[in-house]
């Protein structure tokens, strides 16, 4: 799958035709990032441990490979994210808000030693498996 994350594409195809943008100055995902997450309702421990130190935010559809499967998809232009995030969070709004969960840092690092640095859609369902079965490990059912 071809990454647009870095971007260097400079024509839209759902924006104005022909209009040439500057190269962005961030990663791609970072712009969706920091619009989506004044909704993301982070909890207070550790879903796993109850941990209430050092926690994370963790997706289980990763917003990485969601949004370049999203661009490619839509055949959209990556420059234009600014004037599409919001569309792409509409979209996505279970995968961004739902399917996520805190996490302290420690299973954090440890769900993403199994599942990779930016694990495949196609594993959040095992993710979600895997939590839950650490969650009983820790005696937090």
């Amino acid at each position: 799958m071809t990454s647009y994350l870095k971007a260097d594409i400079i024509l839209c195809n759902r924006c104005s035709y022909g209009t040439k943008m500057p190269k962005l100055k961030r990663d791609v995902v970072k712009y969706v990032r920091d619009k989506a997450k004044s909704r993301y309702e982070k909890g207070t421990e550790c879903f796993i441990c109850g941990a209430k130190a050092r926690l994370d935010f963790h997706h289980y559809y990763s917003l990485t490979a969601l949004l370049n499967k999203w661009l490619l998809d839509n055949n959209l232009n990556p420059q234009y994210i600014q004037a599409l995030r919001e569309d792409f969070i509409d979209e996505h709004e279970d995968e961004l808000y739902v399917h996520a969960v805190t996490l302290c840092n420690m299973h954090h690092k440890q769900l993403h030693s199994i599942y990779g640095k930016e694990p495949s859609l196609v594993s959040a369902k095992k993710q979600m498996r895997w939590t839950q079965i650490q969650r009983e490990k820790h005696g937090m059912v």
